[in-house]
């Protein structure tokens, strides 16, 4: 369809400078340099547009590749997820606070996974853009020669377009402290959940706490929120974990961290002495959230302290 189109511009110009000649006085000399010209500029025009098409189909199969290659590491990270929740089921029976510290690993490496899901599917969205830009600039050429001046203009505006937020993950406008720009969310996030499962608390704390500073609308505060009330636990901060968890239970209705929160908070008010308190919380646990990994760890646990899974009316 194009060399059809460049073909009936060429006869258009080629006819036009025959009528031309036939009309004027013009030397059939310079006729023939026109003509030659506008072959020329037509032959070039061509040939930047199958320029621009193969890179843009190199760019496109680049991106392709990343974007497989990082489907195939969530795929491992999800086996290796699997393995690890069962290797936890199987210590969970003759471990209590070696557990606690495995639990709370596990869900650390759960977050990674969310976190790695997310970037993905950033990646995906902009392989559809770049997808979409190549198209518009293919109908553009296809357009006739004529269109050639704005053609460049477009490919001009691919960076624009492709590179407006290359990660996906810059920190919002404003948060920033006083001594200057605050870490990006993905930092924050990312070194608080590598020093909570190190051991480093009083390090994490104060990361997951910037987090929550800075970044406290988005998907993951629940999160942080949630690892301020391990971090107290783990400490044997037991008040502290208690007021933690219950910020959980209380700010993010929809957070995925509900369930571990609420038996969290029952198991550090047992280890308060507040029994009574602590089997209320994790019969709740055994009400709401039923074939859950906190139901069966609650049930365990009603069970060791010799009363009912539900109370008795």
């Amino acid at each position: 369809m194009q060399t059809r189109n460049i073909a009936i511009f060429c006869a258009a110009a080629i006819a036009g400078a025959i009528v031309g000649s036939a009309v004027g006085p013009r030397p059939a000399l310079a006729v023939a340099r026109e003509i030659i010209e506008l072959q020329r500029d037509v032959t070039s025009i061509l040939q930047g547009q199958k320029d621009l098409t193969t890179q843009m189909t190199q760019d496109h199969t680049v991106t392709k590749t990343l974007i497989e290659q990082s489907n195939d590491n969530v795929n491992k990270l999800s086996a290796t997820m699997s393995g690890l929740q069962k290797s936890v089921q199987d210590v969970q029976a003759n471990s209590g606070a070696r557990l606690d510290t495995m639990s709370t690993q596990v869900q650390g490496l759960s977050d990674n996974l969310e976190e790695i899901k997310s970037r993905l599917g950033k990646l995906n969205q902009q392989l559809v853009d770049l997808q979409n830009t190549v198209q518009t600039l293919d109908a553009k050429i296809s357009g006739g020669g004529t269109a050639a001046p704005s053609s460049s203009g477009g490919a001009s505006a691919i960076p624009t377009g492709a590179g407006g937020n290359p990660s996906g993950f810059n920190p919002p406008t404003g948060a920033v402290n006083p001594s200057g720009p605050a870490p990006s969310a993905d930092t924050l996030y990312s070194n608080g959940l590598r020093d909570i499962t190190s051991g480093k608390y009083d390090l994490a704390r104060s990361e997951f706490q910037d987090y929550l500073k800075f970044y406290g609308d988005t998907d993951l505060a629940s999160n942080a929120q949630f690892y301020l009330g391990e971090i107290a636990y783990s400490q044997k901060q037991y008040d502290q974990a208690v007021s933690e968890y219950d910020k959980v239970l209380n700010n993010y209705p929809k957070s995925f961290k509900l369930a571990p929160a609420r038996y969290k908070k029952g198991m550090a008010l047992i280890e308060l002495g507040q029994k009574t308190g602590g089997v209320r919380e994790l019969r709740e646990v055994v009400k709401r959230y039923p074939g859950t990994e906190e139901d069966r760890r609650a049930r365990l646990k009603l069970k060791e302290l010799g009363v009912a899974v539900t109370a008795t009316r």
